[in-house]
């Protein structure tokens, strides 16, 4: 038997070719045709009768094709006989299309109907991450006090990084233990290892007097454990301006502490070194809302702007003043939201950012 059924069905109608002028014969053949149609249950049982009786090796295409070779009296007599016959078998076919179209499309509109009532599948919709959120509450703050916000390439000119900033040749922060360096060693690049050399680019390129929030994310050498990474985010903020002093920095945090920390939050300031600042200060905030209570969390540094890092970006400190501060984002996040471990932060849980919604 042949592969294709239809195949089959034709070669055994072709096998019971009526007689064209054998008016008996050809009605059988309609018949049998008919039964098959009327029979099929879909359209591909219905392509394969239709192949069976009205293709080019059906019975009924044989016996039209054999009139050709009757007499010329008999030609008209056969065409009467053999005509209608093939015309009734094209009417039942088109007509059985039309059924077995109807009650397939019926079929699909049951199979396939969506029930508009019914409760949907809720496809969890993520959440922004808290140190986005926490960044641009940041920002929004210092952008209310008229500061904009200056951003810098994450990888960086050791000028940028360190020489503008005043360190030493031989500080230890320069070292690979601390410091990412890119190859080769003659590039002077390095990740950098804050948001300082933006504050840099800032004194470069913009007219005075300056006021710039610099957030970014940096990078430095440490394992990654419950409270260090190797990556994380600071915004450090730069005055430059006529007269500034440690009285306009101070008024300037106590504001910015209140504004994220609540009505009662200040800060204090404790004699400190930096490289880039002199006098420098650690910054100690007082946070009302701690957990174990009220209490002084150490949360980043701050001073006046070295002289020689306004004289690197080519401004007299004869004539202006300015006051810089930094702080960490992620350590921020930890102790304002009572977060323990660094990785939490980190590791990209859904769950660890729908703990905190749209605004933290």
């Amino acid at each position: 038997m042949s592969k294709f059924p239809e195949q089959d069905g034709a070669d055994r109608a072709a096998a019971e070719i009526p007689d064209p002028l054998d008016a008996d014969a050809v009605a059988a053949a309609v018949e049998r045709a008919l039964a098959d149609i009327a029979s099929a249950a879909d359209l591909e049982e219905l392509k394969a009768a239709r192949i069976t009786h009205t293709g080019e090796k059906s019975a009924l295409s044989l016996a039209n094709r054999g009139i050709g070779g009757l007499a010329k009296e008999q030609k008209a007599a056969a065409g009467k006989n053999i005509g209608p016959a093939r015309g009734r078998i094209s009417q039942a076919l088109a007509a059985r299309v039309v059924e077995l179209e109807t009650e397939r499309d019926a079929r699909i509109l049951v199979e396939e109907a969506v029930d508009v009532t019914a409760a949907p599948r809720r496809r969890r919709a993520g959440a922004r991450h808290p140190l986005s959120t926490l960044q641009e509450r940041v920002s929004d703050v210092f952008v209310g006090m008229g500061w904009e916000i200056a951003e810098g390439p994450e990888l960086e000119s050791e000028w940028f990084n360190f020489d503008a900033l005043n360190f030493a040749p031989d500080h230890p922060a320069r070292e690979m233990q601390d410091t990412f360096f890119v190859e080769p060693p003659g590039a002077h690049l390095v990740l950098r290892t804050h948001t300082s050399p933006v504050q840099v680019r800032s004194m470069l390129e913009r007219e005075l007097p300056i006021y710039v929030l610099c957030p970014g994310k940096v990078f430095r050498t440490d394992e990654l454990d419950a409270t260090h990474t190797p990556v994380f985010h600071q915004f450090e903020g730069l005055a430059i301006d006529r007269g500034l002093t440690m009285a306009d920095l101070v008024g300037t945090l106590d504001h910015f502490t209140q504004q994220l920390f609540g009505a009662e939050a200040k800060v204090r300031l404790r004699p400190n070194y930096f490289p880039f600042t002199e006098p420098s200060a650690e910054l100690d905030v007082w946070h009302p809302g701690a957990k174990g209570g009220p209490q002084w969390i150490e949360w980043g540094g701050c001073g006046m702007v070295n002289p020689n890092v306004l004289r690197a970006a080519g401004i007299d400190p004869e004539i202006y003043s300015g006051f810089a501060f930094g702080m960490g984002i992620e350590r921020a996040l930890m102790f304002r939201n009572e977060v323990s471990d660094m990785r939490d932060i980190i590791e990209g849980d859904i769950r660890f950012s729908e703990h905190f919604g749209m605004e933290i």
